[in-house]
């Protein structure tokens, strides 16, 4: 069996984290996203992934360039996950899989939505219920069956399309009739509604645990959820005197050094320096060769390749890209004093959270200088300078912003 997997977009919500990465291959637990999402197509039969791909395209290639059940499947000019899905057209002759590559899922989601589409043979979308709705494809059904997908549609239930989906081949015959959209893309959506009007789509209810990586606070959240499904394997070295607790990931070529503390669930890379006395605390991933240091402390946060937090530093519940360095001393805050709702910023402009604790996002290859203070909410671009001794207002930081 095949699946198409929808990978061409660029992630502009989640900027500055996918500045240079494409969305779906942002860290998630021990794998990127769309790792997660293969590996759960292989263990339920599928042979053939293809993956449409645009933004960053290279990084794909570096990502798969060893798997041989991984095809890459250019689309010229992202015009949307219609248009997405019409490039794999000469992939797919048979009934197929077809993922959003940018969700967070439970394995069983999946597995509820083949067993649907192999039963009836019949396409099948997934569905879930959220609180917010109107930012998605909102489902009006009915005994199992679609009647209507209604786009971020207010009053209509909350439904919606959770971008998991079984198709026949008669997908693509509807994707030849659509036009483009008020937004100026070709929606996959009108096409799933012109074949629920001829053949009918039936709509499979799911109750566990789905995310749409959306916003930089949604990559957390996934993080989590996804360390919680791990095992502990200890491929590095600890030295004497540190301390490893619960399920905990650390890869080969890493050295954990003495005095530090690691609780888990928790994941490490690969060739990474941790300790001496340093901190660990649940909810963490630290990429590859990264180091965290004398007296740093880490907590639900993400650290990308290459990101150094050596010196007294404290992390929670931030992302850190690759390439940053955090200088000794500075610390980043991840509580507003009056308790409230911390405040960030997307695509430029300040929205809620509503988290209690969200501390920062700092973009790839920022350096921040010694003795740093960085308030809840704070989003700093990549490839900026912030001096010696600064204390950041939970602002927004463009690219290359030198503050000294």
């Amino acid at each position: 069996m095949k699946a198409v997997l929808l990978a061409a977009g660029e992630g502009k919500r989640l900027r500055p984290v996918t500045a240079r990465v494409p969305k779906p291959l942002l860290p998630a637990g021990d794998k990127a996203i769309i790792g997660h999402i293969c590996d759960y197509l292989r263990r339920n039969g599928v042979d053939e992934i293809g993956i449409v791909v645009h933004y960053h395209e290279n990084k794909f290639r570096e990502m798969f360039a060893k798997d041989a059940d991984v095809k890459l499947i250019h689309q010229d000019t992202p015009r949307g996950t219609g248009d997405a899905l019409r490039c794999a057209r000469n992939f797919c002759n048979e009934e197929f899989l077809c993922l959003n590559g940018d969700i967070v899922f439970d394995e069983g989601f999946l597995k509820e939505v083949l067993e649907e589409g192999k039963k009836n043979g019949n396409a099948v979308m997934g569905c879930v219920q959220v609180e917010n709705p109107q930012e998605y494809g909102v489902v009006e059904q009915a005994h199992g069956k679609l009647i209507k997908i209604h786009e971020k549609a207010k009053g209509a239930g909350n439904w919606i399309n959770a971008g998991i989906y079984y198709f026949t081949p008669a997908i693509f015959d509807a994707l030849e009739k659509i036009h483009i959209s008020p937004r100026g893309e070709y929606e996959l959506t009108e096409a799933i509604n012109m074949l629920g009007e001829n053949r009918g789509v039936l709509c499979r209810n799911f109750s566990g645990f789905w995310l749409d990586v959306g916003r930089p606070w949604d990559l957390l959240k996934a993080n989590a959820f996804m360390l919680s499904k791990i095992q502990r394997r200890i491929e590095g070295e600890v030295e004497e005197y540190a301390v490893v607790k619960g399920n905990v990931v650390i890869e080969p070529g890493t050295v954990v050094r003495s005095g530090t503390y690691i609780i888990g669930p928790a994941y490490i890379g690969s060739a990474c320096e941790i300790g001496p006395n340093s901190f660990i605390r649940p909810s963490t991933c630290i990429g590859n060769k990264c180091h965290v240091g004398n007296a740093s402390e880490i907590k639900n946060s993400i650290l990308m390749e290459d990101a150094r937090a050596p010196h007294f530093n404290y992390v929670g519940d931030s992302i850190i890209c690759s390439g940053v360095n955090l200088g000794a001393g500075t610390k980043i805050a991840n509580l507003r004093i009056d308790g409230k709702d911390v405040k960030s910023f997307v695509q430029g402009e300040r929205v809620n959270t509503q988290l209690r604790k969200f501390g920062a996002i700092i973009g790839e290859n920022t350096k921040i200088g010694i003795n740093c203070s960085i308030n809840p909410g704070t989003v700093i671009s990549e490839d900026c300078m912030i001096g010696a001794g600064k204390v950041l207002e939970a602002q927004y930081y463009a690219p290359g912003t030198i503050i000294m």
